[in-house]
């Protein structure tokens, strides 16, 4: 029997004993490695599509010769399985399925509707149930600008709790018509709250209802002569027209939307995204999918859709070029209406996206291009074996020898892969004022747990022969062969572009001056530098941060985080009496007399 007769035979037996309700189903090779795990409404209608051999694509076909075994899990609901087929998707990585490199958090406006006076902040990462979130916004410059709005015409305070609960005057932003400074009084609470269901009915797009309300409040205050109030009010009214007649009609009517198209142009998978929230054009985004190659854009984009938002809140409408497939079990999933946009202003959105989308595509194909002629140009001046497609490079970090660390960032042919970077808290190294000790700890660390899956073909190190000859002497014991390690080093002057490279059995060399290959070394090198930096500063800093009150009896994180919210630093705890303590959250009368005397004995 051929392998595609199995392969067929295999699907026809499991169709037989495949359940008939919503989950996903993983189709296994001989070696029980994972093919491609899917998700469906009705398992078994989903895989009867499989026997149909003369009607899949090419790509299904070789993945159908390739099934021995198959696996089903039932869930509850469509959406059940969708956040399922992703997780699967994500820690198995299978080799037919369209593998989406989503670590991204889109940042939020968020105001915490339980506080007296909510604040209008930034938000990244985790939801909080207390707070109301508006976004996502492409980047941190979309979520500014339209913080800068919502301060001229609504005037809500955006600073820290510690801040705001110190202060005894008004702040500049008041002075300069950008806040209402309840932190003084200068407006009630009553008032307050009254501004920020303003702002919450903006953000959620109900801007005429909200002209309407304010229209309606103008005039009450002129007839009852508080010409003061329906001035502020009528300023209101002209921002909110201002706003509106800036925004670009395509997107002026949306409330809540993305527009999501995927494209394929001489031979890369792209998906562009559109965020449009309240009207407003919050940023779009590229994303270039893996094993997209022999998929469809129907099939692109029905991968993509499950997997961005199984861990992304989706907006009411998704537009789009085409119907992904199965489109029905993705809105029942997603809670998403997809809709098809074939003319009017959203076709347009659509199309432009689609620009968007072939021009990412040329982007992405002149910097591979570049990143594969420098490794070229590596290869053969640096006499490597075979092109380079793992290269790591190390740098150690610390003040005086304190708060130590090693890093390691890992540079391939699509370029950094920062899944892979690496920290190490120097531990063994009893003098951390030298750097080559450090750095044999960090290499021995690092090669015991090297097998064929991670192993590099180039070692870079920021240093010159010493650094060179300390890791050959602390990797004696490893296999390198296909290995190169290189070290650089400042050249004269310590100018950049006139490094020095170091490999064993050569005589020390330098690049061109500013030729496109030392310009490329650089920048993976300064990658590690920036890096091991950033890692040791937040080392320093929760060190530091721990250090004044994670040694009071009784004080543990939340109290930690109340204190500091409250006063600021710990530098103002320390000055605080009993009775300023006490006025913190969660601070009994025993606790402040507590951290009292720890700051005063």
């Amino acid at each position: 029997m051929s392998d595609i007769q199995h392969g067929i035979e295999v699907i026809r037996s499991n169709v037989k004993i495949a359940p008939q309700k919503p989950g996903v189903y993983r189709m296994l090779d001989k070696n029980e490695k994972v093919l491609y795990v899917g998700k469906a409404k009705n398992i078994r209608k989903r895989i009867v599509a499989y026997t149909h051999f003369d009607k899949l694509p090419d790509h299904i076909k070789r993945m159908v010769s390739e099934v021995n075994r198959m696996e089903f899990i039932v869930v509850e609901s469509e959406a059940k399985a969708l956040l399922m087929e992703n997780d699967l998707i994500k820690k198995l990585e299978p080799k037919y399925n369209i593998l989406l490199k989503d670590d991204k958090t889109f940042p939020h406006l968020m105001i915490n509707l339980q506080e007296d006076f909510p604040a209008l902040r930034k938000s990244r990462g985790s939801m909080r149930d207390k707070c109301k979130y508006f976004g996502p916004f492409a980047s941190a410059g979309a979520v500014n600008d339209v913080m800068s709005i919502l301060q001229k015409t609504f005037r809500l305070r955006s600073c820290r709790d510690s801040v705001f609960h110190n202060r005894e005057r008004p702040c500049m932003l008041y002075q300069i018509k950008r806040c209402n400074a309840p932190c003084v009084g200068k407006v009630s609470r009553e008032e307050y709250h009254k501004i920020v269901d303003e702002v919450v009915a903006f953000l959620e797009g109900r801007n005429n209802e909200l002209k309407d309300r304010l229209s309606a409040q103008m005039q009450e205050a002129s007839d009852a002569l508080n010409y003061e109030l329906a001035a502020i009010l009528r300023d209101k009214i002209k921002a909110l027209s201002s706003i509106q007649s800036g925004h670009n009609v395509e997107y002026a009517n949306i409330v809540s939307a993305d527009v999501v198209v995927a494209v394929k142009h001489k031979g890369v998978a792209c998906v562009q995204v559109f965020f449009i929230r309240a009207g407003q054009n919050c940023g779009n985004l590229p994303y270039f999918p893996k094993h997209a190659e022999q998929m469809s854009e129907a099939e692109i984009l029905e991968a993509f859709l499950s997997s961005f938002y199984a861990e992304h809140t989706p907006p009411r409408e998704i537009y789009v070029a085409e119907l992904p497939g199965n489109a029905e079990f993705l809105q029942e999933a997603i809670n998403a209406k997809i809709i098809v946009c074939q003319k009017g202003n959203k076709a347009k959105l659509v199309a432009r996206a689609m620009e968007n989308a072939e021009a990412a595509i040329e982007r992405k194909l002149a910097a591979s291009a570049s990143i594969e002629s420098n490794l070229l140009q590596m290869q053969q001046i640096f006499g490597l074996s075979r092109l380079p497609q793992r290269i790591e490079v190390y740098d150690n970090s610390h003040n005086q020898g304190s708060y130590a660390v090693g890093a390691m960032v890992v540079a391939t042919p699509e370029g950094f892969d920062k899944k892979s970077y690496r920290t190490f808290n120097i531990k063994y190294t009893e003098n951390t004022n030298d750097d080559f000790a450090m750095m044999k700890e960090v290499l021995i660390r690092r090669f015991k747990h090297m097998d064929e899956s991670n192993r590099p073909d180039v070692i870079l190190l920021d240093g010159g022969l010493g650094q060179l000859h300390a890791v050959h002497e602390a990797l004696r014991d490893f296999d390198l062969s296909g290995i190169t390690v290189i070290a650089i080093s400042k050249g004269p002057e310590r100018n950049a572009g006139k490094e020095f490279y170091h490999i064993s059995g050569r005589e020390s060399f330098a690049l061109p001056f500013q030729s496109a290959l030392a310009f490329y070394m650089q920048n993976i090198r300064d990658e590690a530098h920036r890096f091991a930096i950033g890692t040791h500063r937040k080392k320093r800093a929760k060190s530091i941060f721990k250090s004044s009150l994670d040694e009071i009896d009784g004080v543990g994180a939340l109290r930690k985080r109340d204190l500091l919210n409250y006063f600021g630093s710990a530098e103002q705890i320390k000055d605080a009496s009993v009775a300023e303590l006490m006025k913190v959250p969660h601070i009994s009368k025993k606790t402040a007399e507590k951290i009292y005397n720890y700051f005063h004995n």
